[in-house]
């Protein structure tokens, strides 16, 4: 059957998830329907109508394919023809080990190869009900910020309320604005990565009477004031705003997001009791990010606190931190193998609202269900990914086994792999599992043994 005899395959959400399960569906010669509400409606985060906006960090953490799961995932996914990882990678920025974009180009990327694709038919309208009963295969990839007319008929259809969490933004700063006579540039232990000179983060460094003084004005500082509905809301732990980690304890910041190992301050010759580290988030470096700096303070409060770090005195804010609520499915109880809702199997889901956390991870489901969905337009089964490869792994974590009472949102992490024989430890384990995986995802890239059949 050819692609012009084909139906086609309804995508709701043009985030990360739904622009590349669209991309997938056409590689694989199968019509496709993308679905974004947006300019039309607009969300308490994003700032564009752009598909695939960055709205949080810049960042897509690891791209250490040997010695990381998340890196492994990159990896993966690059392999099996991924848009959002060739996207990211022409607008990769230096970052150390880890793989930064500059945001407006990698959406810019993305939207220009969507509406660039004959197969993709780009609709901007808001879909809020049900899908209508003849779109007979659906893709709903409308991510944390699913508008709440169809969140509300998602959970009737589902006869489960939807769980939520919150997820914090971190604030940029302008780099004309910091003070790199006290501030320097630095990756931690030197290291380069890719694209990278060992020099890629702005690094401001705090004695320990600052650190306290910091900690100090953090907890009593005014925050963002929940609703009634939204108090018993869970964070994602992932993703902690810094003054809901502060108050766990005067150290954990320094044991996070503030950690000073592998940094040396040059005006010194030592460790900083305390670092605040900045990320570029623009390819002209004219905008850095203040790394693992979510927050929910108000804006006010954040001014006045942030420029407390030392050579952030004079900071300019291009954008302040923020708080959204975020949205996910029960899956483990909800979704079967190939991420189609049991109740309603011609509806499948991908990205965020499955209960996967992070960039990566919700691009990574929907290139899976994109690649399922292809597989039954052409009348065949789909194969899914071994467990022993990170999108295996992560698919087999939400669609049934994490315990369904306990579910939130997970990264890649190693722990969702089967364990390995022997007893390997530190870094050659990583490279074991990073070894075991790629062999495993080529066989099953080519229709081999390894793999399972989801009819099964």
């Amino acid at each position: 059957m050819t692609s012009s005899t084909l139906a086609p395959v309804h995508v709701i959400g043009g985030g990360l998830a739904g622009s590349e399960a669209a991309w997938q569906l056409a590689r694989a010669g199968v019509p496709a329907v993308l679905h974004e509400m947006r300019p039309l409606r607009v969300t308490e985060a994003h700032e564009s109508d752009r598909l695939a906006e960055l709205v949080c960090s810049n960042s897509f953490r690891s791209d250490d394919a040997e010695h990381n799961a998340v890196g492994l995932l990159h990896e993966e996914m690059r392999r099996c023809g991924s848009l959002i990882m060739a996207a990211a990678d022409a607008s990769r920025l230096p970052a150390g080990g880890a793989l930064a974009v500059d945001r407006d180009a990698f959406a810019g990327r993305v939207q220009a190869a969507i509406e660039g694709e004959p197969l993709v038919d780009l609709v901007r309208e808001e879909v809020t009900e049900l899908p209508p009963a003849d779109w007979d295969s659906v893709i709903i990839a409308t991510g944390p910020l699913t508008s709440p007319a169809l969140t509300a008929a998602i959970a009737t259809l589902t006869g489960a309320d939807s769980l939520a969490f919150f997820d914090a933004i971190a604030p940029i700063v302008y780099t004309d604005s910091v003070d790199l006579s006290v501030a320097w540039f630095q990756s931690r232990y030197d290291k380069p990565g890719p694209g990278g000179d060992g020099k890629d983060y702005i690094n401001c460094p705090l004695d320990e009477a600052q650190y306290r003084a910091f900690i100090a004005a953090l907890l009593a500082a005014e925050t963002t004031k929940f609703k009634e509905w939204e108090k018993t809301t869970p964070y994602f732990e992932g993703c902690l705003p810094i003054e809901v980690m502060a108050a766990r304890g005067p150290e954990t910041l320094r044991f996070g997001p503030m950690k000073p190992v592998g940094l040396t301050d040059p005006r010194t010759g030592r460790r900083p009791h305390a670092v605040v580290q900045l990320r570029q988030d623009n390819a002209l470096a004219t905008l850095y990010n203040i790394v693992g700096f979510q927050t929910k303070m108000t804006h006010g409060a954040q001014r006045r606190v942030l420029t407390m770090i030392p050579g952030l005195e004079n900071a300019r804010f291009a954008r302040l931190g923020g708080l959204h609520r975020n949205t996910f499915l029960n899956s483990p109880r909800l979704l079967d193998a190939t991420l189609r809702l049991g109740t309603a199997p011609r509806l499948r889901f991908a990205g965020q609202i499955t209960g996967v956390e992070g960039y990566v991870e919700s691009a990574a489901i929907g290139l899976l269900t994109g690649r399922f969905a292809a597989a039954e337009r052409h009348g065949r089964t789909p194969l899914i990914p071994p467990p022993t490869t990170a999108l295996g792994a992560l698919l087999g974590h939400i669609a049934g086994g994490a315990e369904a009472e306990t579910f939130q949102p997970m990264n890649i992490n190693f722990g969702l792999l089967p364990p390995l024989a022997g007893r390997l430890k530190g870094r050659e384990r990583k490279h074991a599992y990073c070894r075991r995986a790629l062999d495993e995802l080529t066989a099953w890239q080519s229709g081999g043994a390894v793999g399972t059949n989801a009819a099964e």
